[in-house]
């Protein structure tokens, strides 16, 4: 359990403060959720106030089928450029699918759980690209 906690921290990354970092950073995961056509797909560099990530990507889904179907191409097209999540969770179920790739956390969301939870409002003075 402790190498999985330390396997998961963060690195640091003095660049990740400017814009065009943070973009190259999420630009493989932006890429990957494109592929299955999510919507409300949204980008928050949270580095000056997060510890366990620099990036947070939303985006929904507006199906449970469709949610696992985004899930599961994000991790087989970031398998295939060499990036694999240190976790998945909610997968099976496609209501909310959070992926832990460590610099960047990905949340699929069907939409009445987003909009439920509403994990943006936490984030509200962060950093943000909408896609």
């Amino acid at each position: 359990m402790l190498g999985r906690h330390l396997g998961s921290m963060k690195q640091e990354n003095p660049n990740i403060n400017d814009e065009s970092s943070f973009k190259g950073l999420i630009d493989p995961y932006i890429n990957a959720i494109l592929t299955k056509k999510a919507k409300n797909i949204v980008a928050l560099n949270v580095r000056e106030f997060c510890s366990y990530t620099d990036g947070i990507i939303m985006c929904t889904g507006t199906s449970t089928r469709q949610v696992i179907a985004i899930g599961e191409q994000i991790e087989y097209y970031l398998k295939q450029k060499g990036t694999r999540p240190l976790s998945i969770e909610g997968l099976k179920d496609g209501r909310w699918v959070l992926m832990d790739y460590g610099e960047v956390i990905i949340h699929v969301f069907y939409e009445e759980i987003r909009d439920f939870y509403d994990l943006e409002g936490l984030w509200i003075d962060v950093p943000r690209i909408d896609f």
